[in-house]
């Protein structure tokens, strides 16, 4: 991405926040070496072979018997089965939220807050997957609340951002991506974790 923000972004005057997401592009690419790879997999609307628990319980099951990975590893897991894999799988894998939302408590019937995942032992959480911008109509404002949210929780949020195969065809990637990541830069206190 970094590569291609700066081939795209070569003949227009650089703003202020494109130069920073050039120099943080390159702050970690510069430190990728030392870093450990992050592996996710988000399970979505699916789970194991079906959409039962004890077919979860059967994913775990093999999870916790395969060799331990040399990656950090994070799970997508639906919102219902959160607690039942947080309590049985091992404790090498992380097991993440599919989302959340910006607020603590209210009036959000369907919604899940950071708060509440937290007390779960869920300390990871998937935001501004490109399903919850394209069905949800989820913004970039929101997905900036959330990461806020998530990082004063001391969540590890997994932000995502990225392009339909007609933004790149009609070689508008960096139009559709820049936006994104700006939401995301402007939003995180720390790139640490």
């Amino acid at each position: 991405v970094v590569r291609a923000f700066t081939r795209t972004t070569a003949n227009k005057k650089p703003t202020k926040k494109m130069m920073q997401m050039q120099r943080l592009g390159r702050r970690f690419m510069s430190s990728s070496s030392s870093r450990t790879p992050i592996v996710g997999g988000n399970w979505k609307m699916n789970s194991g072979n079906g959409l039962t628990k004890a077919t979860v319980m059967q994913l775990v099951e093999g999870l916790n018997a395969a060799p331990k990975p040399k990656a950090e590893v994070f799970l997508g897991v639906p919102f219902i089965y959160l607690e039942s894999v947080v309590a049985a799988v091992d404790p090498v894998f992380k097991v993440a939220a599919q989302n959340m939302y910006k607020e603590a408590k209210g009036a959000f019937t369907g919604e899940i807050s950071g708060e509440m995942l937290t007390d779960l032992g869920v300390n990871y959480v998937i935001v501004g997957h490109s399903e919850r911008r394209d069905i949800f109509g989820e913004t970039d404002d929101l997905l900036g609340a959330k990461i806020a949210k998530g990082i004063d929780l001391g969540m590890t949020v997994v932000a995502c951002c990225g392009e339909h195969k007609e933004d790149r065809e009609a070689g508008t990637t960096m139009d559709v991506l820049v936006p994104q990541l700006e939401a995301i830069v402007d939003n995180t206190k720390d790139f640490s974790k």
